[in-house]
């Protein structure tokens, strides 16, 4: 059975601001998919959950059964396990489409360092500077 992993990252050039995403999927270490994305005007934690979104809807087109995701927003990763109380109304519903996938796909969130999720790092401000752009690997 192949393992998936994969990393996600938000970034806004202001709060709010030009927002984007990126994302990075490997199976069995080999990067399989890159993603970099506009998603307009949002706040860093709101591009941060649309990040996560957009994996796990990716993996749902991938029919990916299981992935552990990465993340350097200590903020979504912690709610999302629920270790850090939702008070911002437009978070708990980003936070209650992340669980929603749970029925769809197994998954964990784990908090990295930035230096781990460089790429989707990458990705994210370059999406958030320029427009969509997909990438098949």
């Amino acid at each position: 059975m192949s393992k998936y992993v994969g990393f996600a990252d938000g970034a806004s050039s202001g709060n709010p601001g030009d927002a984007g995403i990126g994302i990075v999927i490997k199976e069995d270490g080999k990067e399989v998919l890159r993603v970099s994305k506009s998603i307009g005007v949002a706040t860093n934690n709101v591009a941060e959950y649309m990040a996560i979104i957009k994996l796990l809807e990716m993996t749902d087109d991938l029919e990916i059964d299981e992935i552990e995701i990465f993340s350097d927003s200590e903020l979504a990763v912690k709610q999302i396990n629920g270790e850090y109380k939702i008070n911002d109304e437009k978070l708990k519903e980003l936070n209650a489409k992340v669980q929603s996938f749970r029925s769809i796909t197994k998954f964990t969130v784990t908090h990295v360092g930035r230096e781990k999720n460089s790429d989707a790092d990458k990705l994210a401000k370059e999406g958030s500077k320029r427009g969509s752009k997909l990438h098949n690997v």
